[in-house]
């Protein structure tokens, strides 16, 4: 099998563990959650030297699907990587799917996460998601624009990512490269 290192971003909400999970199931390219990297049990992160270490032992590997932003490993992740998918979804799209994620699973630790972080409704993370956008969309473009030799992805809609990856659980319609 050909090398596939597929990278996802977008904002909190916007489906990157779900589409990671997919892809990887479909692909049969393991999957990593940067969430699951980077929090312990009641929500205590880890240190940025251990978080770089655990991120380096997954880099290396031949084949992977690496879900989330962690703005400061983007280029680490992108000099390894063939692919780059960027959900870059409205706001309202992303806050309902915070708000769907935390009510279907309140109180419960998510597979894509640090063991022991159960789903909570947090104000603080709504915000962060409500300016995901602002705060970030321009850079990532500027970041994306810059990108050579990588398949580049954009999806601004869920519709956009079914019709891309197909509505048989993303039943690929064209090879990622």
């Amino acid at each position: 099998m050909e090398n596939k290192r597929i990278m996802i971003i977008g904002c909190g909400g916007s489906g990157k563990s779900t589409l990671a999970r997919n892809l990887g199931e479909m692909m049969d390219i393991p999957v990593i959650h940067l969430d699951k990297l980077f929090w312990r049990a009641g929500w205590k992160s880890v240190s940025k030297e251990e978080f770089d270490q655990l991120l380096d032992k997954e880099l290396i590997k031949d084949s992977w699907i690496i879900d989330g932003n962690f703005n400061r490993t983007i280029p680490k992740r992108l000099n390894r990587c063939n692919t780059v998918i960027y959900l870059d979804y409205s706001r309202i799209t992303c806050l309902l799917g915070v708000i769907k994620r935390v009510i279907s699973n309140y109180s419960k630790t998510r597979a894509d996460m640090g063991e022991s972080c159960p789903e909570k409704f947090d104000i603080e993370f709504l915000k962060w998601v409500w300016n995901f956008n602002k705060n970030n969309r321009k850079r990532y473009y500027e970041i994306l624009e810059g990108v050579r030799d990588k398949n580049v992805i954009v999806l601004h809609k869920r519709s956009e990512g079914r019709k891309l990856f197909g509505k048989e659980k993303f039943k690929v319609k064209q090879e990622i490269r």
